[in-house]
């Protein structure tokens, strides 16, 4: 219970000028007595000291009192306490057990701290900051914030990321840097996988990728204690001031934008408030003059695209991050390099690109380079079923359903995946997965069924019918070419008679020509 500091006073003083005890000042102030007894034990007055009567952990409390000065980390529980002390013939309720454990208990003396001063340009603190998470198709990402803030102007710099992976982590240091146009000394860190690797005692192993980016960059890598926050407070209040006067309320539409927001924080509020280190100038002020001891930059930025070594199956697709990628059909059952970036996703045979997709950060999705599947068409035309089946499988789910039934009741799937892939081409997938499910819940799995519901839905909305060119699947049709034919032949059938030479009445006991 949290009471405020008027009733503490009240407390010691009742306690100390009055002379009450601890029950009666319960009963006066209407509080519970473990209140009172709490405020008193921290006002430095042994709880042990106060007992007014005998009680049944009395006989025990030597033995408690021992074995918590005995084994002070890890810290027992009460509830351990309590076992122990009933395997020795404590009868008493646990309750109160737990009520005299509380006052019994070794308090740690309070820790002070040395106020940090660094040099303009010595030190950076960096760290992640998890913002929930957003969905994006069908996959639920992390908003994960990657903040660093150099120690002596505090100049922030914030990227929104997806994901905390290392590739990110150096990315987020590759911005920063560029941004600032130079970098610090050293940097600081919490035991951050993409940091640390493994700690044992004062024995450090950083991350292999971190070292070499601190290398390339002739910075010093840093890692705070081992559950010592306060080491690095400068990033972690930073973090605090980003949830409240950015994060919150903020709306936006896609990470790019949401970056570009941060962007203009950093550079507005963020850098107009005053600066901790010196207040009688801003932030902005102060990232000005410690600009001149910042390392420069090299002169080639260090790669930060993610590299992974990817097997091509007999489908011509690489798998990323949870989603496939199309590559020409003459790479399959090969091994090729995939470079991920936040942005884009390039496939490479050695060094040469053979596939760029932009990235997706859905899940389950299939993003094609339509040359190549084309390609692969044209090479193996028996691929055409199929290759409808997936598509209206991606872009009308309950198309797949509706394909089982007919099959079951005999339908020639081919035809009716002809058919729905002409109404996915006229109506859109949206419009067909609306079909196919209600074709399904009338039970007849038929294309005319689809038709029906797609044509009573668009007749609704007031909607003229879609205009289509529907062109023969055979390529030998679809490429003819039809050359147009001079009619001059023609006009010896059937001559027209000269008007202009032709006397009136010169013909009139000819027969006439049906």
């Amino acid at each position: 219970m949290t009471i405020d500091s008027e009733l503490e006073v009240d407390i010691i003083r009742l306690h100390h000028v009055e002379r009450w005890g601890p029950h009666t000042i319960a009963r006066q102030l209407n509080v519970h007595h473990s209140v009172v007894d709490r405020v008193l034990s921290q006002a430095g007055l042994p709880k042990i000291e106060r007992a007014t009567h005998a009680s049944m952990i009395d006989p025990y409390l030597p033995f408690i009192i021992e074995t918590l000065d005995k084994y002070p980390k890890p810290r027992l529980t009460a509830a351990r306490l309590f076992h122990m002390a009933r395997e020795r013939g404590y009868r008493g309720s646990e309750s109160h057990f737990r009520s005299r454990i509380a006052g019994l208990r070794p308090r740690r003396q309070p820790e002070a701290y040395l106020r940090l001063r660094t040099l303009p340009g010595e030190q950076a603190q960096v760290d992640w900051g998890h913002f929930g998470h957003i969905q994006i198709g069908r996959a639920k990402r992390p908003l994960m914030a990657f903040v660093i803030v150099l120690s002596w102007s505090r100049q922030v710099f914030l990227r929104f990321y997806l994901n905390a992976v290392g590739d990110t982590f150096a990315a987020g240091h590759v911005e920063a840097f560029s941004r600032w146009n130079g970098l610090p000394r050293t940097l600081l860190y919490d035991n951050l996988k993409s940091a640390v690797t493994e700690r044992r005692g004062k024995a450090i192993r950083f991350n292999p990728a971190l070292l070499s980016l601190a290398s390339h960059y002739h910075f010093e890598p840093r890692p705070v204690a081992v559950a010592r926050g306060n080491e690095k407070g400068r990033v972690e209040r930073t973090i605090s001031y980003i949830r409240t006067s950015f994060f919150a309320a903020r709306e936006w539409t896609d990470l790019n934008d949401l970056n570009a927001q941060a962007d203009a924080w950093c550079d507005g509020i963020a850098a107009d408030r005053p600066c901790p280190q010196d207040s009688t100038m801003t932030v902005r002020e102060a990232f000005e003059l410690e600009r001149e001891h910042l390392l420069a930059l090299p002169d080639n930025p260090w790669p930060t695209e993610q590299r992974i070594e990817v097997r091509v199956p007999k489908t011509p697709y690489i798998r990323v991050d949870l989603n496939d990628y199309s590559v020409p059909h003459t790479y399959v059952q090969r091994t090729l390099t995939a470079m991920a970036s936040t942005t884009m996703v390039r496939v490479l045979d050695g060094a040469d690109e053979v596939a760029r997709h932009a990235r997706c950060w859905s899940r389950g999705e299939q993003i094609e380079n339509a040359a190549h599947i084309d390609a692969l068409v044209a090479e193996k035309r028996a691929a055409t079923e199929h290759r409808g089946q997936n598509r209206l499988h991606h872009a009308a789910p309950s198309a797949t359903m509706l394909l089982e039934q007919a099959a079951s009741r005999g339908t020639p799937i081919r035809t009716l995946v002809r058919e729905l892939m002409r109404l996915l081409d006229e109506y859109g997938g949206a419009e067909v997965e609306a079909g196919c499910q209600e074709a399904i819940e009338r039970g007849v799995p038929h294309s005319n069924a689809v038709r029906q519901s797609l044509e009573r839905r668009r007749e609704a909305r007031g909607l003229a019918p879609p205009m289509t060119i529907a062109l023969p699947e055979d390529s030998r049709a679809r490429d003819i070419v039809v050359r147009t034919a001079s009619l001059a032949d023609y006009d010896h059938i059937n001559p027209v008679p000269d008007t202009h030479t032709t006397e009136p009445g010169e013909h009139d006991n000819e027969p006439t020509r049906d």
